[in-house]
C-alpha cells in the first residue's frame, strides 16, 4: 500500500494556481536537538503549501525539512529508507536516514508550468511495488485525463505511461504487486493496471451516481486494499464502496460519520481508518476519524477542523492524521489519535501537510 496522499478538493476542475518557480519553504524550528540520523517511528509529511517534506518526531515535534520541489502531494517509502515524493515538477527521491534529497525524476507527461494550489498539474497519488523495483505515480494533467507513470527505481527513469482517470488522487498496489489501482477523482472511477502488461481496465465507482459531473462533491478520493484484494473507498461517511477488481462489481455498505471523507488506511489488523474533512452541505457533521473494524462496527472520533490523510504506527495503536486540507480550513500540523481510547492531541508539523508515512 502506498502512503499517499494526498488530496485536492472536490468541486469542479478549474485553472491551476499561479505559476511559481518554488513556493516559500516552511520555517522549521525543532522543539529539541534532533538526532543526527532518522530513527524508527519518525513521521514524514509532504508539505503541499511549500516545497519541502518535513520529518516529525511524534513526541518531540518537527526535526527538520528537505526541499523536494513545488507543492509535494503524496509520498511512498521503501524498505531501503528511500522516500519517493510526488511534486508538481517530478518525483523527488529522499534518503530518509540521512535526510537528504538525492535527486528528482521529471515526468514525461506535459502538465504545464509548475504551479501550486488545488488543481495544479503534476504528481498526486504515488505507490511503491512490494519488491521495490517500480514506483507508480498518478499525474494530473489539468483539464484532461490523468496518466500513470511507471518509474524504474534502479535507473530512476520513467519507463512507461498509462492513461487513467482525471485527477488521480490515490494510487495503490495489490498485495502481490500484480496490479496497480489509480483512483480518478473527477471521472468517478478506479483504473486497474496490470503490472506486467500495463493493460488498463476502468471501473466506475459512483454510489451516488455521476449526475453532478465535474461539479459534484460525491466522488471517490482514496482507497485501501484489503487482504482479499478488494478496494475500500469511503464516501461521505454514509457509504463504503467495496470494489472487487476481479469482477468489477461494487458492493455498498453503510457508514455512520455523515461527513465528507478523504484519506483511507488499513491498520495491521484490518481496521479501516477514514478521514472526515467536514461538512459539504447543511446537516453534515464536522471533521472526524472513522475507526471501522472488520465486522463493520464503527467508532467516530471528532477532529478539530479539516484533515486529509492518515497513517498508523507499526503496532496499530496510534493514528496520525494530517491537517493540510487543500481548501480553506487547512492547518499546519497532525492530529495524533489513540485508537483505543479515542484521545487526541495536536502536533505542529510542516506546512499544509498532505501525504504522510511512518518511517
Amino acid at each position: 500500500m502506498a502512503v499517499v496522499l494526498l488530496a485536492a478538493g472536490c468541486t469542479a476542475t478549474g485553472a491551476a494556481g499561479s505559476t511559481a518557480s518554488a513556493p516559500p519553504a516552511a520555517t522549521v524550528t525543532p522543539s529539541a536537538p534532533a538526532p543526527a540520523r532518522t530513527v524508527q517511528g519518525t513521521l514524514l509529511v509532504a508539505d503541499f503549501g511549500s516545497d519541502t517534506v518535513t520529518f516529525v518526531d511524534p513526541e518531540r515535534g518537527t526535526l527538520g525539512s528537505v526541499k523536494v520541489g513545488t507543492a509535494p502531494y503524496g509520498l511512498a517509502v521503501g524498505k531501503d529508507g528511500r522516500a519517493w515524493v510526488a511534486t508538481a515538477e517530478g518525483v523527488a527521491v529522499v534518503d530518509t536516514e540521512t535526510r537528504e534529497n538525492v535527486g528528482r525524476i521529471p515526468y514525461t507527461t506535459e502538465t504545464g508550468p509548475a504551479t501550486t494550489g488545488e488543481y495544479r498539474g503534476g504528481g498526486m497519488g504515488i505507490a511503491l511495488a512490494p519488491d521495490g523495483k517500480h514506483v507508480y505515480v498518478g499525474v494530473n494533467v489539468p483539464d484532461e485525463k490523468g496518466v500513470l507513470e511507471v518509474i524504474d527505481t534502479a535507473t530512476r527513469k520513467v519507463t512507461d505511461t498509462v492513461p487513467v482517470g482525471r485527477r488521480p488522487f490515490d494510487v495503490d498496489v495489490s498485495r502481490d504487486g500484480g496490479e496497480v489501482y489509480a483512483t480518478g477523482h473527477d471521472s468517478f472511477d478506479v483504473t486497474a493496471v496490470r503490472a506486467d502488461t500495463l493493460a488498463p481496465r476502468r471501473f466506475e465507482v459512483a454510489p451516488y451516481g455521476t449526475e453532478g459531473g465535474l461539479g459534484s462533491w460525491l466522488k471517490p478520493h482514496y482507497a485501501a486494499v484489503r487482504d482479499d484484494g478488494r478496494l475500500l473507498l469511503p464516501f461521505e461517511g454514509e457509504k463504503l464502496a467495496v470494489l472487487d477488481p476481479r469482477t468489477g462489481k461494487v458492493a455498498v455498505e453503510p457508514m455512520t460519520a455523515d461527513t465528507h471523507q478523504h484519506g483511507a488506511r488499513l491498520t495491521p489488523d484490518g481496521t479501516l481508518l477514514a478521514v472526515g474533512t467536514g461538512p459539504i452541505s447543511a446537516g453534515d457533521n464536522d471533521a472526524s476519524l472513522t475507526i471501522r473494524t472488520t465486522d463493520g462496527k464503527e467508532r467516530v472520533v471528532p477532529l478539530d477542523g479539516p484533515h486529509e490523510d492518515v497513517a498508523t504506527s507499526r503496532d496499530g495503536r496510534t493514528a496520525y492524521v494530517t491537517g493540510g486540507f487543500t481548501r480553506d480550513g487547512f492547518w499546519d500540523g497532525i492530529t495524533v489519535v489513540d485508537l483505543k481510547s479515542g484521545d487526541t492531541h495536536r502536533l505542529p508539523a510542516g506546512h499544509r501537510p498532505l501525504g504522510i508515512a511512518v518511517l
